[in-house]
């Protein structure tokens, strides 16, 4: 008798089975419910650090708490509020560099942010995605470099797999497959290159970011 999806009785026997149908011995249905306990665990971790991220007012104090949760962050970095966050070990940020508000950054498959980089609202990088042509649809992980002085626009979607070169800038909206070469403009759906930086000798820093934001 079958009483769930996952679990069956027949003739005083028990038997589980994954989300595939797949019969499990108890060694594997032990594996899978400590996976699950620990995922339920980091599910609730991240709940605790988006909340934090989004009611802590202080850049200083979000700052000590991204780096508690394992995220890399140089000298004179602000992360403003609502950011969100997955995977937080897998994440490196440089100096002077300023994260937007709302944005959502995946360290699953390890994401790296260099200095002076001005990333702004909304923006949503991502470092892992399903593998379309595999039978049970599993992730696949690719990680992603953002070189020096990039900027990157509002609600811009970077893929996994993708790097940006240095003093490259990413147009609002646009949605990143592609490598992005040094100091070329890109954007549009997918991005595409529009153009092309003109001063290639950059030196500025960004400096202090908005307060209470």
């Amino acid at each position: 008798m079958k009483v769930t999806r996952n679990l069956e009785l027949t003739n005083g026997n028990i038997r589980f089975y994954d989300k595939h149908g797949k019969s499990l011995d108890p060694g594997q249905v032990i594996i899978k419910i400590r996976n699950r306990i620990k995922a339920i665990a980091d599910d609730f971790l991240l709940f605790l650090l988006h909340l934090s991220t989004s009611l802590v007012l202080s850049h200083h104090i979000r700052k000590l708490i991204l780096n508690l949760y394992g995220i890399k962050i140089g000298a004179e970095t602000s992360v403003h509020m609502g950011s969100r966050f997955f995977h937080p070990k897998g994440i490196t940020i440089g100096e002077d560099t300023i994260i937007g508000n709302r944005i959502f950054l995946d360290g699953r498959g390890n994401l790296t942010i260099g200095n002076h980089v001005d990333i702004a609202s909304e923006v949503m990088i991502y470092t892992s995605e399903h593998d379309l042509n595999d039978p049970e649809f599993r992730a696949i992980e690719e990680s992603v470099e953002i070189g020096d002085y990039v900027f990157i626009g509002p609600r811009v979607i970077i893929l996994p797999g993708v790097k940006i070169g240095n003093g490259a800038v990413v147009a609002a909206g646009a949605v990143v497959t592609k490598n992005v070469d040094p100091f070329q403009i890109v954007g549009g759906v997918p991005a595409k290159l529009i153009g092309e930086r003109k001063n290639q000798k950059l030196s500025y820093r960004l400096g202090r970011a908005r307060l209470f934001q």
